[in-house]
């Protein structure tokens, strides 16, 4: 291990670069014109009710818009605001980690190379669950990172913030079974990653993560396991094909585009020179033991189905303190400040896009930001038409994206008495917490304005109804090339058909 004694400088500069980093993206946030996307305004709906689980995701999303909307308010910077600052935590974590493993001037280059990762660009600036887990992630790995060489009661006071950060990295996000692969990975090829642990200090770590994860476990158990089934259900593999080489290129290829270029790949050549030398250091082979595992089971289960780009990002933490240590070591100087100065370049650019989306529709990028576009006016349309449509027992939707973007655009509606917002459910079963939550039933469906979301499944809403009339279509432009499209009618008793009990869909 490099060194462990305190250096106010080094310090002083990492915090500053991650200090100067979460103003610009802050100012960003406060700036952009860019409306929550449906997956941020679900979070910020689950915020409402504080609990500890929720259908799809752990609750440290939620906890943590609580918090911040409690400070500021519900405007959608308020409900990003935390994403900014697990990242400048996670920022400081890849600093600590690359200090302690391979020396102050390693750990400035890692931080550097992280923070302006370009996934992290993303991250940072949306509510979601990758920023929570990232932090908490970087901490607990910081903590094995020091527990290898920590004796006596430190090696017990590291075994329990190893224990209880991993507990809240899985209450953030279950991919922090992969610091678990990695551990297992480890310890089965590094005799010295063996002998760091003692019977107590295992039996410590695995006490306080229980401990800090016991209520969501309670939570699930009480719940069906509901966010375990979804979790395991967004793998997608029923009805797809065993053998999808286009799905796992497009995959690698998009790794370039998260880690960055030039990271990618250093990371790569640094792989190919170790598979060639067959000789690594113990801190190299720790940071390759949670580098790759993320990367190469998100390649399997893109070729087996499919994979979001970001689902490899566990794996970047350790891969940027890998790199910067290859590249220091090397004293491949000029690589590493190109490096770090393409990924400034592609943050400054992505930054004005997303402060002006008319440059990013001018730079042919519009199309990677119309989820979180049009949302208000889409709301606005529907909640106009119930103005003027007398009666009304409820507002149904159809699509759970809709519902969660209604809910947090018709907040101040719905306060003020518009009907309730309900989901139709085109499976006999629910299949999301939007209807799970609030499932339109017989009860409420007197006299209900039904909305199509671009024009799916209208006809199987129709047929829930014993009348339906005054069918209108709408749109809403999001840009020059892209409008999202609604159908709205009146349906009145609703009377849901029967579900065919292979498919789960309305009956013909």
């Amino acid at each position: 291990m490099a060194e462990t004694a305190p250096r106010t400088d080094e310090w002083r500069a990492a915090i500053l670069f991650t200090v100067a980093l979460t103003v610009v993206r802050l100012m960003v946030l406060f700036t952009s014109p860019l409306e929550l996307y449906p997956d941020e305004a679900q979070y910020w709906l689950w915020s409402r009710t504080l609990d500890v689980g929720y259908y799809s995701k752990p609750p440290i999303v939620a906890w943590a818009i609580w918090a911040s909307t409690a400070i500021g308010g519900d405007a959608e910077p308020w409900v990003r605001a935390p994403a900014a600052l697990f990242q400048a935590g996670a920022t400081l974590a890849v600093f600590a980690l690359g200090r302690r493993l391979h020396g102050a001037r390693t750990g400035l280059a890692a931080a550097a190379l992280y923070g302006l990762m370009p996934g992290v660009q993303l991250s940072s600036l949306v509510a979601a669950t990758d920023a929570p887990l990232l932090f908490f992630l970087g901490l607990t790995i910081l903590a094995y990172a020091a527990l290898q060489t920590a004796e006596g009661r430190a090696r017990l006071r590291q075994a329990a913030a190893l224990g209880a950060a991993l507990g809240l990295a899985f209450l953030s996000k279950y991919a922090a079974v992969y610091f678990v692969i990695g551990l297992a990975l480890h310890l089965a090829v590094s005799r010295e990653a063996r002998a760091a642990w003692t019977p107590a200090s295992a039996a410590l770590a695995a006490a306080a993560c229980l401990l800090v994860l016991a209520p969501n476990l309670a939570w699930n158990a009480a719940h069906g396991f509901a966010t375990f089934q979804h979790t395991a259900a967004n793998a997608g593999w029923g009805g797809r094909s065993l053998f999808n080489p286009g799905e796992l290129g497009e995959f690698l290829a998009s790794q370039f585009g998260v880690f960055g270029p030039i990271p990618m790949g250093v990371l790569l050549a640094g792989l190919g020179l170790a598979a060639v030398r067959r000789r690594l250091t113990r801190e190299d082979l720790l940071l390759l033991c949670f580098t790759i595992p993320p990367v190469l089971i998100v390649a399997a289960q893109a070729f087996i189905s499919r994979a979001n780009a970001n689902w490899s990002g566990a794996g970047y933490l350790t891969g940027a303190v890998l790199v910067a240590a290859w590249l220091t070591r090397w004293r491949a100087r000029g690589w590493l400040v190109g490096a770090v100065a393409l990924q400034a370049l592609i943050a400054a650019v992505f930054y004005a896009f997303v402060i002006s989306p008319p440059l990013a529709e001018k730079a042919g990028a519009s199309n990677s930001f119309k989820r979180a576009k049009g949302w208000g006016r889409t709301t606005d349309l529907v909640l106009r038409r119930a103005a003027v449509e007398p009666g009304l027992s409820a507002i149904a939707v159809n699509n759970r994206f809709l519902f969660y973007a209604m809910s947090y655009y018709g907040r101040d509606a719905f306060a003020a008495g518009a009907p309730p917002l309900k989901s139709w459910l085109l499976m006999e079963a629910p299949q999301n917490q939007a209807e799970t939550a609030a499932p339109l039933t017989p009860g409420e469906g007197a006299r209900v304005l039904a909305v199509a979301m671009e024009g799916n499944y209208r006809a199987e809403m129709e047929g829930d109804f014993a009348r339906t009339s005054g069918l209108e279509i709408a749109s809403v432009w999001l840009d020059r090339k892209h409008k999202r499209r609604i159908e709205m009618f009146v349906g009145e008793d609703f009377r849901p058909r029967p579900r065919d009990p292979v498919t789960g869909k309305p009956s013909p």
